[in-house]
């Protein structure tokens, strides 16, 4: 599905990732972890194609179509969303609203009303979030942990392939936690979409069990593997890590 070649991506000429690759498969699950300021950001908003993320050489392929230098308006219409750590707040403009018009777009079919509010109230009642919040400004006057599940609302109605999820544990408690985990995992196997999460919490991957989990380190990822390898980070730090690696443990190459 995702194809990241060879990518080096700087901001305000500081090269923030140097000769970065990743493959992600149809239906599968990637978990990108490391220490912070490392860049695991950039990623997602280097795909969403962020004014600011220059990319000064390598390619970034979506179904084998090259979106390198696509606006953010036409990847997203690709069927690629991204949850910000930090979702905005859009101030006059209401959940309703925006979905209606992107899936409008999205469809180029009529939206037909009746139906639409039912799925909306639908999804609302799935990830714990009152109905109230369909007519609300999108995110405004919402706490870290409503916000969150506001993205979860937009995911179920939009239906992207592939999700970019970053570090939406954030401000979570562990009961939201564990509704917007389960959501996501609800999600990805009834849709059989591509997830790259990024998160330092191990909790949200028991419920997620990503096909690969990588870290990111020196501008590039220089370790992959399962499941597994969350409990190395957990137990080990990076840094232990990242100096076992250099001295040749076994590593995975997908």
């Amino acid at each position: 599905m995702l194809e990241i070649k060879d990518l080096t991506v700087a901001v305000d000429d500081k090269i923030i990732l140097d000769h970065f690759n990743l493959t992600i498969n149809d239906n599968s699950i990637h978990c990108l972890m490391g220490p912070n300021g490392v860049g695991k950001s950039t990623i997602c908003k280097t795909i969403m194609h962020e004014p600011n993320y220059q990319i000064t050489h390598g390619q970034i392929l979506y179904n084998q179509e090259d979106i390198t230098n696509l606006s953010t308006s036409l990847v997203a219409s690709k069927k690629i969303m991204y949850i910000m750590q930090n979702p905005i707040a859009i101030e006059g403009v209401t959940n309703a609203e925006m979905l209606r018009l992107a899936l409008s777009e999205s469809t180029k079919e009529h939206i037909d009303i009746f139906k639409f509010n039912r799925e909306l109230e639908s999804i609302c009642a799935k990830i714990n979030l009152p109905k109230s919040f369909i007519h609300r400004h999108i995110n405004e006057g919402m706490s870290g942990g409503e916000r969150k599940k506001n993205e979860l609302l937009h995911l179920w109605m939009l239906k992207p392939q592939l999700v970019l999820i970053d570090e939406i544990d954030s401000g979570l408690d562990i009961d939201a936690l564990k509704i917007v985990a389960q959501s996501l995992k609800e999600y990805q196997t009834t849709y059989q979409a591509s997830f790259l999460i990024i998160t330092h919490n191990p909790q949200i991957l028991e419920i997620l069990k990503p096909d690969y989990v990588h870290i990111l380190e020196d501008k590039h990822i220089i370790k992959t593997g399962h499941q597994e390898l969350v409990k190395e980070i957990t137990d080990r730090g990076f840094s232990e890590l990242n100096k076992a690696n250099e001295v040749g443990e076994s590593n995975i190459h997908e």
